[in-house]
């Protein structure tokens, strides 16, 4: 087998290095311009942004008051009151706090990793059917140009007496069906290109250039299967979570402990005007210290049990993600044994179908009959050549797909 795999190399890869920078560059255009990416790169950037909103103190409150009926002291009336109060939350409240949201942050741009992708493996998935289609229109027209040559063989062979009318019109009938099929394909162009050029977000009528061959190579029995479930953005997104949901876990605790807060007062006293007293219309200033009573614990132990329960969720969704990562690999190698197996068996009936083409044709040039038998050798070729392109295309949308559960990147 490994004999084939290198014969298949050499047929069809010898202009890879060259066609594949052009759809690495549209890996490029994609990733930069697709809307839907750039949507998961601003939510991580929104994320980021709430770092600092929940590791900042509160805001302090300034309070004022202005007596309408003074309150008379000793020094003189009280006219005003200015309040100024800054509260702090417990020791290890904000840093917590601050964990959760860098943590989730990390796993917003986790999501943006496997978005991108997955993208990518969605370009490469509508990008490889628009390689079958133009090999299909290219088979096609080469059958056309072998039955218009065969049809004229044919006549001539009937105006000599050495052929029938029944192999002209038979040529005919196969003329018809190919140029219905050249028809359907040229018409089924338009939705591919539409969709791969919207995934770039481009418009809908941008040129695509499609590469001429597609690269097959004898890949390990174990390809990336070390890769499957290290650095994976899927699972590494539900890592961060489990942590971040313990540092909510923590912050939970740490918001049920009391706030103190400090101020100051400062109170506008007049003067007393009835007599002369030490510190006639001295402004009182007045240092405070506050506490909070978190004495309804009802919502605090409703949040850390909320955060033990996410732990749970995302370690069970992290075992559901390996079991369906682990199963995919399985079913995508498959596939991808399976399309090679198909494109090796497809050269070989190529090849001897072709050498039996050919000694059918000399055989006819010599006596003038069995032209059905070449005709439908000719259309044999015609299957094996559709079938082999379809297998390159799948084979290569398999890899792709590989690639993106494995977390590779271009």
């Amino acid at each position: 087998m490994k004999k084939y795999i290198i014969i298949t190399v050499i047929t069809l890869g010898f202009s890879i290095l060259a066609n594949a920078q052009s759809l690495d560059e549209y890996f490029k255009i994609a990733a930069e311009n697709n809307p839907g990416l750039q949507a998961k790169y601003k939510s991580f950037e929104a994320a980021m942004e709430r770092v600092a909103q929940v590791s900042s103190l509160p805001d302090p409150n300034l309070s004022f008051g202005y007596f309408i009926s003074p309150v008379e002291t000793r020094v003189g009336p009280q006219r005003a009151r200015f309040s100024l109060t800054q509260m702090f939350p417990w020791f290890g409240t904000l840093k917590a706090q601050e964990d959760v949201a860098t943590l989730m942050a990390e796993a917003k741009y986790q999501e943006f990793l496997d978005a991108r992708n997955k993208l990518l493996y969605q370009v490469a998935a509508a990008y490889y059917p628009l390689f079958e289609l133009k090999r299909l229109v290219e088979i096609e027209n080469e059958n056309i140009s072998i039955l218009t040559s065969y049809k004229e063989i044919a006549s001539v062979k009937f105006q000599n007496g050495k052929g029938a009318m029944v192999d002209v019109l038979r040529v005919d009938i196969m003329l018809k069906d190919a140029a219905t099929n050249l028809s359907i394909l040229e018409q089924k162009k338009k939705p591919l290109e539409t969709r791969f050029n919207t995934l770039l977000n481009r418009q809908e009528d941008e040129t695509i250039i499609v590469q001429d061959s597609l690269y097959v190579e004898n890949l390990p029995l174990t390809y990336r299967r070390d890769s499957l479930l290290t650095s994976n953005p899927l699972l590494d997104e539900l890592d961060l979570k489990i942590k971040a949901s313990e540092a909510q876990e923590l912050a939970a605790t740490k918001q049920g402990m009391p706030k103190i807060g400090v101020g100051l007062d400062y109170v506008i006293v007049g003067q007393r005007t009835d007599m002369s007293v030490p510190d006639n219309g001295q402004d009182v200033l007045m240092p405070m210290v506050t506490m909070s009573l978190p004495i309804f614990r009802g919502k605090y132990k409703a949040a850390q049990k909320e955060a033990q329960l996410m732990q749970e969720s995302y370690a069970l969704q992290k075992e559901d993600a390996v079991n369906r990562l682990t199963s995919t690999y399985e079913m995508i190698w498959f596939e991808i044994q399976k399309q090679l197996d198909q494109i090796i068996l497809y050269e070989e009936q190529i090849m001897t179908s072709q050498q039996s083409l050919n000694l059918l044709f000399t055989a006819y040039g010599n006596s003038g009959k069995d032209f059905e038998e070449v005709l439908r050798m000719q259309q044999q070729i015609l299957k094996y050549q559709k079938m082999k392109a379809t297998a390159l295309s799948d084979y290569n949308i398999a890899i792709a797909e590989l690639d993106y559960i494995t977390a590779k990147t271009k």
